[in-house]
């Protein structure tokens, strides 16, 4: 195991190609840290932020022979991670959905209980809540660059959207967490 940490990825990425699975033990030791930020920050720290985290890895495996290196395996995993969110973000709402329903035909019985595992400041937890309240597609352009780091140009590549589009979406994005966070800020 050790002689795989000195590889680089594509030479992770070939031997995973051959078979080998101790590649993919590597390259999620080196890019887990990386999913779950993406994941966590569109989903908060929710069990399905950790069943995205390791599916958005297993899509990796499975679909490695379509990797052309032609994007660093971080961003891939990140394109795969945000798309799942995302994806995720979709069935939620209609579970939501499906409750409010329910809800409003009188069905009382039934509870959505929410738990974090772990303590938040305020701040931390305004900033999650307001995350949580922008549109899917806003919140992805957030977290890739103003939590991951990743450039304008990267964040449109790994989104496969125009740079114009990234702007605005980060522009009106950051607009509605300003009005979100004083909300809550108020309360």
């Amino acid at each position: 195991m050790e002689h795989y940490k000195q590889l680089d990825e594509s030479e992770l990425v070939k031997m995973l190609k051959q078979g080998k699975e101790l590649a993919l033990t590597e390259l999620i030791n080196r890019y887990q840290k990386t999913v779950a930020r993406v994941v966590i920050g569109m989903l908060g720290n929710t069990p399905e932020a950790e069943d995205v985290g390791q599916e958005t890895f297993i899509r990796f495996w499975s679909s490695v022979e379509n990797y052309r290196h032609d994007a660093k395996v971080s961003t891939f995993l990140t394109r795969i991670a945000i798309n799942l969110s995302i994806n995720e973000l979709r069935r939620r709402k209609k579970r939501y959905e499906w409750l409010d329903f329910l809800e409003d035909k009188k069905y009382k019985n039934i509870t959505i209980i929410e738990s974090d595992q772990y303590i938040q400041t305020d701040e931390q937890e305004h900033i999650t809540k307001a995350l949580a309240s922008i549109e899917p597609d806003q919140r992805a352009v957030v977290i890739l660059r103003l939590v991951q780091g990743y450039s304008t140009k990267e964040t449109a590549d790994m989104l496969e959207i125009p740079l114009g589009t990234v702007l605005s979406r980060l522009s009106r994005a950051l607009e509605k967490l300003r009005i979100e966070i004083i909300k809550l800020e108020e309360i």
